[in-house]
């Protein structure tokens, strides 16, 4: 319950914060590409059940929509000239602010598969770690973000579970905080 506590002040206080912020980004990836501002995406999670990730569209419309990126042919190519900005400064992932606020993910977890991701939620099965809500940020994102193979992700989603509380989710919220403003593991279309 105090995690959940957390999570809404945390969203409520990043949305009032970054409100203004928000606004400009729509507006220039409106300006700069055909299509919403927006993208929503299933995912799995907390029990495998599925929800609408909402994030900053940084891909072009006609881009498949439910291919991890870094299956795609060519992903450099799919994504807009905003949409670099945006995946490299992680900006893309802030509207899930408000899937926080739903209660559909946590600030802290593991980073919500995608529906068809077979292999990394049955990965996760062995470490309990889709019995708990996936989070904006977690322990796999600090250490190595998409540089992880599947098994390697998910054994540090299980230790998150393992070592779940406040001090941890401070710990990885700072060490994220640190990771993003270096760019750390970030390799999908952002050549």
């Amino acid at each position: 319950m105090l995690k959940r506590l957390f999570d809404i002040t945390a969203a409520l206080f990043g949305i009032f914060l970054l409100a203004p912020l928000f606004i400009v980004l729509a507006f220039a990836i409106k300006a700069t590409s055909p299509g919403p501002a927006f993208f929503r995406q299933k995912r799995v999670g907390r029990g495998k059940e599925l929800f609408s990730m909402l994030k900053f569209r940084s891909m072009r419309t006609d881009a498949p929509c439910d291919t991890p990126t870094h299956l795609l042919q060519n992903p450099y190519n799919c994504i807009t000239a905003i949409g670099r900005f945006l995946r490299k400064s992680s900006l893309d992932e802030w509207p899930q602010l408000f899937n926080i606020l739903a209660g559909d993910m946590s600030l802290v977890g593991p980073r919500p598969a995608l529906w068809n991701q077979d292999d990394l939620v049955a990965a996760r099965d062995k470490y309990g770690a889709n019995d708990i809500r996936p989070g904006l940020t977690g322990l796999a994102q600090i250490k190595g973000r998409d540089e992880l193979p599947i098994e390697v992700k998910a054994a540090y989603d299980g230790e998150y579970v393992e070592k779940m509380g406040f001090l941890f989710d401070v710990k990885i919220i700072f060490r994220t905080l640190f990771s993003v403003t270096r760019g750390e593991g970030i390799k999908e279309g952002v050549e």
